[in-house]
């Protein structure tokens, strides 16, 4: 008789961007230390599957040898080791040249004009590590998908009508990385779908709000994509038309770059999104919600409507999800920031007692348990 399956699904914004294509694996390769400290971080928290967000590579994800050196040169030492048989890197949008200026002014260049924003193609890319078998064969992406292909998308406006011209709308794809459904095959024999993104943070923008209506979209595209018949519109990068399939388990994961009660951006549709049915709302807003006493350090720094029980960022911001599907079953949660005073607390804090970003990253993984019964 096969038992329950538990298992451990995290997301971490692991700072890994750097200025320049290759820095990043030569980092890796001359053990710089917040690649040591993220591998701590991750080893304590020791999640079966985590998506990494900000994570450089060559933009399609044909060279994953520095993802492959972190894996065994960093997570895989030491006492608490652990292994990723399986990892990924997800091809993404940011720093891929667009063939036109986006803003209608010159010759297009990076990072203004990047389809999504970076410096380089692959500049803050995504990765999944797992433990268990990635089926890459059934995976769906939508990277290419067009905003203006949305019904009743949020494109920004201006006087004049839209900020972008009827030329960019027919290149501008909405998700500024990537929206990948990547299915998990477990060893109870169920499959669990991860439908990660890293949507564009409502920042950078003037008065047409253009970053704001974009994260607004990407987020709306999983929203859609979880609420069938909402998603009959979406078209995926090999063509198949049409969003999850009904009673499908799912996990929502990501750095979503929006905060239900604080922020920059348009609250409404992450609002929409944590209060959906579709989704454990134990998780999303309840009793489960993740938590972690580190930012009550910084309560009396700022002005925000939110608790510090949620943030996830040193800025005071709930961003990190893992949101799992309304048939799973949560057991635990949290988001790993410890106070000052407790162990570990030198991977997010310097000697002042500030956040220390350059230690590990500005952002703090966020975990939940899940349990699979036969």
């Amino acid at each position: 008789m096969m038992l329950p399956l538990k298992m451990r699904v995290a997301t971490f914004n692991v700072a890994l961007n750097r200025s320049q294509p290759g820095k990043l694996a030569a980092d890796l390769a001359a053990d710089h230390r917040q690649p040591q400290n993220l591998a701590r971080i991750l080893q304590h928290v020791r999640p079966d599957i985590v998506l990494l967000n900000e994570f450089d590579h060559d933009g399609e994800g044909f060279n994953d040898g520095h993802l492959q050196v972190f894996c065994r040169d960093y997570l895989a030492k030491g006492e608490q080791g652990i292994d990723y048989p399986y990892c990924y890197l997800v091809p993404t949008n940011t720093g891929m040249l667009s063939p036109l200026s986006l803003h209608g002014q010159g010759r297009p260049s990076l990072p203004a004009d990047g389809l999504g924003f970076g410096a380089f193609h692959g500049q803050y890319g995504f990765a999944v590590l797992s433990r268990f078998p990635l089926l890459l064969e059934q995976q769906r992406s939508f990277r290419q998908f067009l905003w203006r292909d949305m019904p009743n998308a949020r494109l920004p406006q201006k006087e004049l009508g839209c900020y972008y011209s009827a030329d960019v709308l027919n290149i501008l794809p909405l998700s500024s990385k990537n929206h990948l459904d990547l299915p998990v095959q477990l060893p109870n024999g169920r499959v669990l779908h991860l439908l990660a993104c890293h949507p564009a943070p409502p920042i950078n923008e003037g008065p047409e709000r253009r970053n704001s209506c974009r994260n607004h979209d990407e987020l709306r595209l999983w929203h859609d994509y979880i609420r069938s018949p909402q998603g009959h519109y979406l078209i995926d990068d090999s063509g198949k038309q049409g969003g999850l399939e009904a009673g499908a388990d799912f996990v929502i994961l990501g750095d979503l770059n929006a905060d239900p009660t604080d922020g920059d951006g348009f609250r409404e549709g992450i609002q929409g999104l944590l209060a959906d049915p579709a989704l454990n709302q134990s998780v999303a807003l309840g009793r489960l919600r993740p938590a972690a006493r580190g930012g009550f350090a910084l309560q009396q720094t700022n002005t925000r409507m939110g608790s510090p029980k949620y943030w996830t960022h040193s800025q005071g911001l709930r961003l990190d999800y893992v949101l799992p599907s309304a048939g799973l079953q949560a057991l635990a949660s949290g988001v790993y920031w410890p106070e000052r005073n407790k162990v570990n607390a030198e991977l997010f804090w310097n000697k002042r007692g500030w956040p220390d970003s350059r230690a590990s990253s500005d952002h703090r993984l966020v975990w939940v348990d899940l349990i699979f019964e036969v």
